[in-house]
């Protein structure tokens, strides 16, 4: 095998996996909200240890964070969701639109544009990785926060947590 047919490969598994986990990025946090969107919204606002005291706290931070990345990847569109505080059902759209929103621009990215290093100065921190490091950075984070989420769920008594693993996405869900 040439050298540049393993390069080619590697671009390929590249932009696939970027674009597979950005839809598995989007269907999880819509299954998520479904299953959320069964419980009394005023139990989603009670007060658990946590990251953030409340799910709809950590939604919203998983939205603040999808679409400041999203700004980063994408950066003819401005960081929008900084100052969102929005009720329970406007954060599930918002999520849920977002994360769409995201997977279909991902889709059409070109490997030349996931390659592409980004420089990003911001309060917290200054770095300069291609851009398919935030992507996977920013699924990454999401799914971190999903899983507080099953967990504050299970302790305000919640025992039906459906199933997001990017494993069973693949196998079962796709």
């Amino acid at each position: 095998m040439s050298e540049l047919t393993v390069l080619s490969t590697v671009e390929t598994s590249l932009a696939y996996l970027m674009k597979n986990y950005t839809d598995y990025n989007h269907w999880a946090n819509c299954t998520l909200v479904n299953w959320l969107k069964t419980k009394p919204h005023a139990v989603l606002e009670i007060e658990v240890h946590s990251s953030f005291n409340t799910i709809r706290q950590t939604l919203i931070h998983i939205l603040q964070t999808q679409s400041y990345w999203y700004s980063i990847i994408r950066p003819q569109i401005s960081y929008e969701d900084e100052d969102f505080t929005g009720n329970l059902e406007e954060t599930f759209e918002r999520i849920i639109a977002q994360s769409e929103e995201m997977a279909i621009y991902i889709e059409n990215l070109g490997i030349d544009m996931l390659q592409e290093d980004t420089l990003v100065i911001s309060q917290w921190f200054e770095c300069n990785f291609p851009n398919f490091e935030y992507i996977m950075h920013c699924m990454n984070h999401s799914t971190y926060h999903r899983g507080q989420i099953v967990t504050m769920g299970r302790n305000l008594g919640f025992t039906d947590a459906p199933m997001t693993d990017y494993n069973f996405y693949n196998v079962m869900a796709k």
